[in-house]
């Protein structure tokens, strides 16, 4: 079953938010599917916790409407709506046990004391927390608090759940391995979950579908993979994942075909060069890990440059090299794997880059 196949469970729709003359979200909408993890990522004050906190209740729109399972909620007050939300402080309290915070929710509606023991043991045990269920707060490590945090809204049973930068507050190794955790827990669950954050990298390996916001506007809105693949304009393609930009100006070659001239010594011609017009401006992105190096130049007339290796980072795993090509006045990116830990280059050397035409993104300007 495709996404769309499945039951719309919060509908956004023509969503504003105006904080006196400032437009913090502008007129925006997306819908969120039963079971799916979707994203919202864009850089600071582009509107996406503003979004994040109207659907929860903590403000109200100035236009617009926001659905739950088809009932709108913009006059609800915060505590009617049965939504969950974890902060990036995970705003536990710190006099009550893991158990007591985790109950804490179901005694204020009026849950029986047995009822409250036997739902939060099973959530416990889901975010496998059991043993811990004595101890306070300050006894816990920082994995340990957010999963407590979880626990405490699921234990709700709430149509919808909210994240705000839940893994902001945690170191590197811990962060990489609560994504983890994080995304086997929703499968396990299948709560449907709407997450905010600015980090690529949890997008990327977590999310059913991303939303890219920008400037209050939504930009984008799909998979991990379409968004990287085919981003749909320039800040896309610069804000996900990292990559190589150039603006050049597009030309019909002999064949009939169409091309883009950044420079005589860079002619790029991408999959659907086609689809553009003659004189049009391109901007053209190329991702580092797509592109391939050699000390000999080789038998290929668009879609490769030279130059001269400016730095090499290691990255262990990996390395990027910072390119000076056309006479210094760009540079351009490239990594290569490095399994048996030696890069292949280094910085002085004279390389000549290639990159298979698929892998242009190239999005016209118009002229």
């Amino acid at each position: 079953m495709s996404i769309e196949e499945k039951k719309v469970v919060l509908e956004v729709k023509d969503l504003t938010k105006v904080f006196g003359s400032d437009i913090a979200v502008k007129n925006i909408s997306f819908n969120l599917y039963d079971g799916e993890f979707l994203f919202v990522i864009g850089p600071s004050g582009c509107g996406k916790t503003t979004t994040l906190r109207m659907i929860g209740g903590y403000e109200f729109p100035s236009s617009g409407e926001i659905k739950v399972r088809g009932q709108s909620l913009n006059n609800v007050p915060l505590e009617k709506r049965n939504i969950g939300m974890v902060f990036q402080s995970y705003a536990l309290f710190p006099h009550m046990t893991v158990q007591k915070n985790v109950e804490y929710g179901l005694r204020m509606r009026g849950i029986s004391k047995g009822e409250r023991r036997d739902r939060t043991a099973d959530v416990l045990s889901l975010v496998e927390l059991e043993q811990f269920a004595d101890r306070y707060p300050s006894q816990l490590s920082g994995g340990q608090k957010q999963r407590v945090a979880l626990a405490r809204v699921i234990v709700l049973e709430p149509d919808l759940l909210l994240l705000d930068e839940p893994l902001a507050n945690l170191d590197k190794r811990l962060r990489d391995t609560m994504r983890v955790e994080l995304k086997k827990l929703q499968e396990k669950v299948g709560i449907t979950t709407l997450y905010v954050t600015h980090d690529q990298e949890e997008a990327l390996t977590m999310a059913d579908r991303i939303v890219v916001m920008h400037d209050g506007n939504i930009l984008q809105v799909g998979s991990p993979k379409d968004v990287y693949n085919g981003p749909s304009s320039p800040f896309v393609a610069g804000f996900l994942g990292e990559t190589s930009s150039f603006n050049g100006k597009v030309r019909t070659r002999s064949d009939g075909t169409r091309e883009v001239v950044v420079d005589k010594d860079m002619i790029v011609k991408p999959s659907a060069a086609n689809s553009l017009n003659e004189g049009d401006t391109a901007f053209v992105s190329i991702r580092p890990e797509r592109i391939q190096l050699s000390k000999e130049k080789q038998i290929q007339e668009v879609n490769c440059t030279s130059g001269v290796i400016d730095f090499v980072s290691y990255l262990g795993s990996h390395v990027v090299y910072f390119i000076n090509i056309l006479n210094g006045e760009a540079l351009l990116k490239a990594s290569e794997a490095i399994p048996a830990g030696k890069a292949s280059f280094a910085a002085g050397d004279r390389v000549q880059a290639y990159w298979q035409e698929e892998n242009v993104v190239c999005i016209s300007e118009g002229r």
